[in-house]
């Protein structure tokens, strides 16, 4: 049965459109104690809390030129939680007086046979990962540290390799649209992690 047409269309959280406000960088593995010092120093949690989580990416492809995507997520290491369903929207890098990259957020709580649900509505999954780290927080923002590890065998996720020999590292806030001030604080922060990571705001067309 073939798909019915996808709209994209702005996606909004209730009557309030929110945006994510993002930073990345990437630190070596040798590196990762001296960030993760430096940031219990800086955070309001001196001890981060930690995450393993699985995600897989599916999407459904319409009349548009590029398929609609949705992230589904599940945590490996705390039983009883539920499911999260993420949508981003198309990063804006807005201009050089915005200090972070811009795109729609979405992400909302679910059952557990959410990728069921995905698959009736026509979605297929693309591909799927583990991710592995640290999340400390500051205020509104969120500072995530965290480890991409490729799954060797599809739906096993005991079978694992790490993809690189770096953590990612983002800097994140969820604000309503507009609030575009929320970003001087995020470079503002940035700066006290400098040299230990550089967080930019990275173009995601450079990376294609």
């Amino acid at each position: 049965m073939e798909a019915p047409p996808v709209t994209m269309m702005p996606v909004t959280g209730g009557t309030i459109n929110m945006m994510e406000y993002l930073l990345q960088g990437s630190v070596l593995d040798q590196s990762l104690e001296s960030l993760l010092h430096r940031l219990r120093g800086l955070c309001d949690n001196m001890e981060p809390e930690t995450f393993l989580d699985h995600e897989m990416v599916f999407l459904l492809k319409g009349q548009q030129a590029s398929p609609f995507v949705l992230r589904a997520r599940r945590s490996m290491d705390k039983t009883g939680t539920p499911w999260h369903l993420r949508y981003l929207g198309q990063p804006e890098m807005g201009d050089k007086n915005r200090h972070a990259l811009v795109r729609n957020c979405v992400d909302i709580a679910t059952s557990e046979n959410l990728t069921d649900f995905l698959v009736e509505m026509g979605f297929r999954m693309d591909h799927e990962f583990v991710t592995k780290g640290h999340v400390f927080r500051k205020g509104i923002m969120k500072i995530v540290v965290y480890k991409i590890f490729r799954i060797l065998v599809p739906g096993n996720t005991d079978s694992i390799e790490p993809l690189s020999l770096s953590y990612l590292v983002e800097l994140s806030i969820v604000a309503p649209a507009g609030q575009d001030v929320v970003s001087d604080d995020m470079r503002n922060f940035a700066e006290q992690l400098k040299p230990l990571v550089h967080l930019e705001k990275i173009d995601p067309k450079r990376l294609m």
